[in-house]
């Protein structure tokens, strides 16, 4: 059996890719994702974090964050592990998608591999054509939303790309599988998944510390003059992990230098920005194509 990777960036490297994306937004598509979200069954549960903050700017960070927070919510199952609970008002069902989260790319090219269970890239697109269509009902397009924020985030982790490959054909399931040991970390053992998961900053990031973490990182890191492709991100993520997302000192168990450190901290505060910017785009795009004929200039 194929085991499942961890939750890609943590909840600070979700939520600083959606404050870049609401900074970046023009006001008129705010609105429009504002009242999609207020449709999810969870909306007045993301206001508990709003502390006096604008409650469109709150339930559009948490919904970032929203398809890793249900791997912990009883609500849901994972199929093939949890028995199927009950579909609550609002949702079209109650599994947890973990295979939604990532692809395994082989980064040893000609390995042979066991299939992927992993669906990122399909997703992303069968995401966006439900939340870009007006006649999708709004119940649908508020429960596609959130995936679609907290996907674009994942497809630009390296690690929710691409695996190792063993002679035998399995997979180290991004990193999951291989153990590290990181002396920038209180606890120093830890798979190199998690390790690229945490590289963005603490997971309890909300508030003013978030604004000035992003307004840190989008003066260092401008907004590109194009977009992309889903495809291109992706492919994007799986040269990074071919060259950059694994450390070479040789043993079984490797330490993370200064230097590699160094280097996985820019490349993963560059590629959090860049999602931002990257999903702004793609709503904007996909909510004006929402919107009537009449509106349209």
């Amino acid at each position: 059996m194929v085991s499942l990777p961890a939750a890609a960036w943590n909840a600070a490297g979700h939520r600083i890719s959606a404050m870049v994306a609401w900074q970046t937004l023009d006001g008129e598509t705010r609105a429009a994702i504002a009242e999609v979200l207020r449709q999810h069954p969870d909306f007045e549960s993301w206001q508990a974090h709003a502390n006096g903050a604008d409650p469109d700017l709150t339930a559009f960070v948490e919904a970032s964050t929203w398809p890793d927070d249900i791997r912990r919510d009883r609500r849901f199952y994972t199929a093939g592990v949890d028995e199927p609970t009950a579909t609550e008002p609002g949702f079209p069902d109650m599994e947890r998608h973990l295979h939604w989260h990532y692809l395994d790319r082989p980064l040893n090219p000609g390995a042979r591999v066991w299939p992927s269970p992993g669906i990122i890239d399909r997703q992303l697109a069968a995401l966006a054509r439900i939340v870009g269509d007006p006649q999708e009902k709004i119940s649908a397009r508020a429960y596609a939303l959130p995936w679609l924020i907290h996907l674009v985030g994942d497809a630009h982790q390296p690690l929710h790309t691409a695996s190792r490959y063993a002679l035998n054909g399995q997979s180290d399931n991004g990193g999951n599988q291989t153990t590290i040991i990181n002396p920038f970390a209180a606890h120093p053992s830890m798979t190199l998944h998690r390790y690229w998961d945490d590289l963005p900053g603490p997971p309890w990031l909300r508030g003013s510390r978030l604004e000035s973490a992003v307004d840190t990182l989008t003066s260092l890191y401008p907004r590109p003059a194009s977009a992309g492709t889903p495809e291109q991100w992706i492919d994007e993520s799986w040269r990074i992990a071919r060259q950059h997302a694994y450390p070479l000192d040789g043993s079984a168990v490797p330490t993370i230098s200064e230097r590699f450190h160094e280097s996985a901290l820019a490349i993963a505060r560059s590629r959090v920005t860049l999602a931002g910017y990257r999903l702004a785009d793609i709503l904007q795009h996909l909510f004006r194509a929402a919107e009537p004929q009449r509106k349209r200039p």
